[in-house]
């Protein structure tokens, strides 16, 4: 099922307008200071280029799909118009592109865009547009920029690029050598409130509970649900999203290799009466789910009868907790409408990924190593939320003149 959910002002909304309006709406509501200010040394450099223009352009290229650095200082050079909306003077010089480069490094050095980052997620959870409720976990593939290498001569020591194999959407098996951007993203508004980037070889389900802290870090409401896919399946992380989050991981399971269920029930968690038949789910209540005899409930044809099982006419009854097996057992019940309509909405991190890369460049690596990827992953997420959060600024200024 195909979910589209929509922020007040879309991502897509903003592509529609002029590039100059475009940048200019976000780059008059994006205050760059308080991270530039926090840098270790001045980077004004030998002609005085001033460190928020400089990161102001980097921005600007990951919007205006710049793919190198070179690219970017010609852009500034043969764009007035460009140049000036990123602060430097009309007339005056730019950037080389050994000093671009070198800010970037400084950047990936200090991590300071993770500040940056925080602080416009933080921003989009004032305004509304980060709901919180519900946090989509995946990752994508990036191929390396580096010269691919034999697996035998890869340094695993996960700074590096590394060999990573996935099923793609045909279930056949595919290698790449490179990367994985990892993320946390809010269902609501599709934006990121969380990534990280490892090796290729690195397994989803080891990132994920790093995502859900600093998902939790970062936000001020708390999260109520997680939403993954079964490559996530693992018991430690239903334990710890319930007990240290207080929060339902919502995860497809990983029936591979599994020849029998748990003894008394189903695959999915529910009860199989002595009869052999599905009992029915009767809702949830702090933390316990019930379930009901099917013959009662016009389900199944029991040849028993109710009398077998219980002399009750309400039929047998069965509850199972939670906190008994947090993998099996989840609330809403895993199965039933409300869980496929919220496990649906993970699709909205497979959207995010998808608006990345074909609007803000994330494939288009140029820089090696997995801190450097992070990096331009960053910028590119800061790009986006920037850009959403400044075009619905500016709309609820018109709306209140």
């Amino acid at each position: 099922m195909y979910i589209r959910q929509q922020c007040l002002i879309s991502f897509e909304d903003a592509l529609k307008m002029q590039p100059e309006t475009r940048l200019e709406k976000i780059f008059s509501t994006l205050d760059l200071y308080p991270i530039i200010s926090r840098l270790p040394r001045k980077h004004n450099g030998p002609r005085g280029y001033n460190a928020k223009y400089k990161l102001r352009a980097l921005i600007a290229a990951k919007i205006e799909q710049i793919p190198t650095m070179a690219a970017l200082v010609r852009r500034l050079k043969n764009d007035p118009v460009f140049r000036y909306i990123c602060g430097f003077g009309v007339i005056a010089s730019v950037p080389s592109e050994a000093t671009m480069s070198r800010f970037l490094r400084e950047l990936t050095e200090t991590g300071i865009l993770k500040e940056l980052f925080k602080s416009l997620v933080n921003k989009a959870e004032q305004m509304g547009i980060i709901d919180c409720t519900s946090i989509a976990i995946d990752s994508t593939k990036i191929e390396a920029y580096e010269k691919t290498k034999p697996r035998k001569y890869v340094s695993q020591n996960g700074k590096s690029a590394d060999w990573g194999v996935k099923r793609n959407t045909d279930g056949n098996t595919e290698a790449w050598f490179g990367y994985k951007v990892h993320a946390a993203v809010d269902t609501k508004s599709e934006l990121p409130v969380a990534i990280t980037v490892t090796p290729a070889n690195v397994h989803n389900s080891e990132i994920a509970l790093k995502l859900v802290k600093k998902a939790s870090s970062v936000l001020v409401k708390s999260p109520k649900f997680y939403l993954m896919d079964s490559a996530y399946d693992c018991n430690d992380i239903y334990e710890t999203i319930k007990n240290d989050f207080h929060a339902q991981a919502i995860i497809a399971l990983n029936l591979r290799g599994t020849r029998q269920p748990r003894a008394g029930f189903d695959f999915d968690g529910t009860p199989v009466c002595s009869a052999g038949f599905r009992m029915v789910y009767w809702g949830s209540d702090n933390g316990v789910n019930k379930f009901r005899c099917p013959h009662v409930l016009d389900k199944a044809e029991c040849p028993f009868g109710t009398d077998w099982c219980s002399s009750s006419n309400y039929g047998m009854v069965i509850k199972t907790k939670i906190e008994d097996d947090s993998r099996l057992f989840c609330s809403p019940h895993r199965g039933t409408k409300n869980w496929q309509k919220l496990y649906d909405e993970r699709t909205s991190v497979e959207r995010y990924f998808g608006r990345q890369k074909k609007h803000l460049g994330l494939e288009s690596i140029t820089v090696q190593g997995t801190k450097k990827v992070e990096t331009h992953a960053y910028l590119c997420a800061i790009a986006l939320i920037a850009t959403v959060t400044a075009v619905n600024t500016a709309e609820r200024e018109q709306k209140a003149a």
